[in-house]
C-alpha cells in the first residue's frame, strides 16, 4: 500500500491506496504553527484499522519550504562569490552580506585565477563579526570544476568550524550564475528547519511502526528519498502544485491535453498537461523575487480560493485576492465562495443554515435574492479563473516544450479538458469549462487529488555530465564526482552517453531508488570539437540524462461533469 500526504495552505490531505483504488482518505485543517501535527492527524485518520506492515511507500508534499521563503522566516545567509572576470561585482546585488573574492574557473573548467586563502579567512572573519552563522560559496563555472569551492569551504571550516557552508556546485549543476547563487542561498537558509521537520517525521513514523521508505515530492513531479531531500530542501518548493498535477494525471484520461485547475482554500493553481505530459518550466522556478535553478512544472498560482474574502462594494459583489479565514458556514466572520457553493448545494461542507444566513446578508446589500447572490459569487469566481487561464496561456506559449508540441502538430492548442481538483471543484469547474468551450472533468476523489498525486509519483534521477577529452577528465554536477577519460578525439558521443548512464545508475544506488529506474531519457547531448592549429585536439561533451517523470499507476480515466449529471 502507498500513503500520500499533502500539507496545503488550508487543508492537509492524506490517502491510502493499493495502486488500484483508494482505501482511505482524509482532509484535515492545516495548523500553520504546527505542520507536523496536521500531517500526523491526517496520517492517523487513514491508518485507522490498517496493518502498517503492508505499507511499502510514504510520499509527502509540503508547503514548509515555500512558506519559509514567502514569509522570510529564515536565518540570514552571507554570500562568498568568486565570479572571476566579466560582470562588474557591484552588479551582484543581494539583500545580504556579500563578499566577492579572488578565484576563477573558465567555461571549460580550467583554473585561471587562484584563490587567496588570506582573503577567504578575512571574509570569514567579517561574516562572523556580523553574526552570520551560515554562508553560501558560489563560483562561476563551479559545476565544471568544483575545486575552488571545496578549497574555500575547507579553509573556512578550519578557521571557523561553527560556520555552516553551502557550496553552489552541490545545489545546481546548470549554468546561469545568478540563478545558482539564489538557489544556493535559499538552500542554505532552509536546511536546518527542513532537517528538523525530517527528523520529526521519521520519529513519528517509527513510533507508528511504519518502516517503509519515505519520499518527498519535488517541484518537477518526481520524488526523492526524504533523507536525500535534507541536502536539497529547495527542491521541494511548489511541491503542492506538482502534487495536484500528478493527481490529475492519475485520475484523468490518458494521453489527452488538459488544463489542471486545483482550487484550494487560499489559491487556485493552474498547470498544463500536453498529450499526457505535464509542461515543465524551461528556466527553473521563480520564488518570490528570486530566480532559481529548481526544476519545476510551468504552474501559475491565482489568489482565489474557497476561503477568499467576498465583499459588497456600492451594491456589487467583489471577490478580493486575500483569504478571509474560515468560511462563514464553518464559523468564520464573513462571506466566501465556499459559503455560496454550500448554499447552492454544490459542496457538502460546513453548516447549511449559516451559509443561508450569510447569503441573505449579501442579498440585502445587493438587492438580490440569496440564490441570485450565491450564483453571482460563483460566476465571478469562475470568471477570475477563466481570465487567469487565458493569461497564463500567453506565458505557456513561451515555453520550449509547448512550442515543440505546437510545431510538430501545426495546430493552435486548445485543451480537451478542464480537470478540476480541490474542494471547490464541483461548484466552479463546470462553469469554467463552459466559458472556455472545453469538457469539464471532476474525477472521483478530486478533493484529495494532491495527496494521491504524491502517493503515485515515481522517483526521478537526473545527471549532468561534462567531459573534456583534451584535458582528459569528466565532472558530474549532481555529486561533484570527477574522473579520467581518454584524451584526444577518439572518445565518441555514444561512449559519453554510456558514461552518463553509469553515473545515473550510481546516483540512483546512493539515493536507494535503483529499482525505479526503468527508462532513461537523453534530455541534451551536445558535442564541441576542439581544434588547435589545424589539428583536432579533443572534444567537449555536455550530456544531460534523466528518468522520466511518471506515475506508478492510474486509478481512473476521469469522468465528464456533464456525464455525472
Amino acid at each position: 500500500m502507498f500513503i500520500g500526504i499533502d500539507v496545503g495552505g488550508t487543508y492537509t490531505d492524506a490517502v491510502l491506496t493499493d495502486g488500484k483504488k483508494i482505501i482511505g482518505k482524509k482532509k484535515f485543517l492545516t495548523r500553520h504553527d504546527d505542520l507536523l501535527s496536521s500531517l500526523l492527524g491526517a496520517l492517523d485518520a487513514v491508518l485507522a484499522g490498517q496493518d502498517t506492515a503492508r505499507i511499502c511507500r510514504v510520499v509527502l508534499s509540503t508547503t514548509l519550504v515555500t512558506n519559509i521563503i514567502a514569509e522570510k522566516k529564515y536565518p540570514p545567509v552571507a554570500l562568498i562569490l568568486a565570479p572571476g572576470p566579466g560582470l562588474n561585482p557591484a552588479e551582484y546585488r543581494y539583500d545580504t552580506l556579500t563578499k566577492v573574492v579572488a578565484g576563477a574557473v573558465d567555461y571549460r573548467g580550467r583554473e585561471i585565477v587562484p584563490v587567496n586563502p588570506a582573503e577567504i579567512k578575512g571574509a570569514g572573519q567579517e561574516i562572523k563579526n556580523q553574526n552570520y552563522d551560515r554562508a553560501a560559496v558560489v563560483g562561476k563555472f563551479s559545476s565544471r570544476n568544483n575545486k575552488q569551492e571545496i578549497f574555500i569551504k575547507d579553509t573556512l571550516a578550519q578557521a571557523f568550524p561553527d560556520l555552516q557552508v553551502e557550496m553552489g556546485h552541490q545545489v545546481a549543476g546548470q549554468l546561469n550564475y545568478p540563478r545558482r547563487i539564489a538557489t544556493t542561498m535559499l538552500n542554505a537558509a532552509t536546511k536546518d528547519v527542513f532537517a528538523g521537520f525530517v527528523r520529526s517525521v521519521q520519529d513519528s513514523l517509527q513510533a507508528r511502526n511504519i518502516t517503509a521508505p519515505v519520499f518527498i515530492l519535488k517541484a518537477d513531479g518526481g520524488t526523492i528519498p526524504l533523507n536525500s531531500a535534507r541536502q536539497a530542501p529547495v527542491e521541494t518548493i511548489f511541491s503542492g502544485p506538482a502534487a495536484s498535477t500528478m493527481g490529475a494525471l492519475c485520475l484523468s484520461p490518458r494521453d489527452q491535453s488538459s488544463v489542471v485547475v486545483d482550487i484550494g482554500g487560499t489559491t487556485t493553481d493552474l498547470a498544463l498537461i500536453l498529450c499526457g505530459e505535464p509542461l515543465l518550466a524551461s528556466k527553473g522556478a521563480r520564488v518570490q523575487e528570486y530566480l532559481t535553478h529548481v526544476r519545476s512544472f510551468a504552474v501559475k498560482s491565482v489568489p482565489l480560493g474557497g476561503d477568499s474574502r467576498v465583499i459588497v462594494c456600492e451594491g456589487k459583489v467583489e471577490i478580493l485576492p486575500e483569504r478571509s479565514g474560515r468560511p462563514y458556514c464553518w464559523g468564520g466572520a464573513g462571506a466566501t465562495p465556499t459559503d455560496a457553493l454550500r448554499y447552492l448545494g454544490q459542496v457538502d461542507v460546513g453548516d447549511q443554515k449559516r451559509a443561508a444566513e450569510i447569503m441573505a446578508q449579501v442579498a440585502r446589500e445587493t438587492g438580490m435574492t440569496p440564490g441570485e447572490a450565491a450564483e453571482m459569487i460563483v460566476e465571478k469566481a469562475s470568471l477570475i479563473i477563466v481570465r487567469a487561464i487565458e493569461d497564463v496561456f500567453r506565458e505557456w506559449e513561451e515555453e520550449p516544450a509547448y512550442r515543440v508540441w505546437q510545431i510538430t502538430r501545426n495546430v493552435k492548442f486548445r485543451p480537451d479538458n478542464i480537470v478540476g481538483v480541490g474542494g471547490a471543484a464541483n461548484g466552479l469547474i463546470p462553469e469554467v469549462a463552459r466559458l472556455l468551450g472545453c469538457r469539464a472533468i471532476i474525477p472521483e476523489h478530486a478533493e484529495v487529488a494532491n495527496a494521491l498525486g504524491a502517493a503515485v509519483a515515481r522517483p526521478t534521477v537526473t545527471v549532468n555530465l561534462r567531459i573534456d577529452t583534451e584535458q582528459g577528465y569528466y565532472a558530474t554536477a549532481e555529486d561533484g564526482s570527477t574522473g579520467a577519460v581518454p584524451t584526444g578525439g577518439s572518445f565518441t558521443e555514444a561512449q559519453a552517453v554510456r558514461l552518463a548512464e553509469e553515473k545515473l545508475y550510481d546516483l540512483a544506488e546512493k539515493m536507494r531508488v535503483r529499482e525505479f529506474v526503468e527508462r532513461i531519457e537523453v534530455v541534451r547531448s551536445e558535442v564541441f570539437n576542439l581544434v588547435r592549429g589545424w589539428t583536432a585536439a579533443g572534444k567537449i561533451f555536455d550530456i544531460n540524462l534523466q528518468t522520466p517523470r511518471d506515475i506508478l499507476c492510474y486509478l481512473g480515466k476521469g469522468e465528464s461533469a456533464d456525464e455525472e449529471k
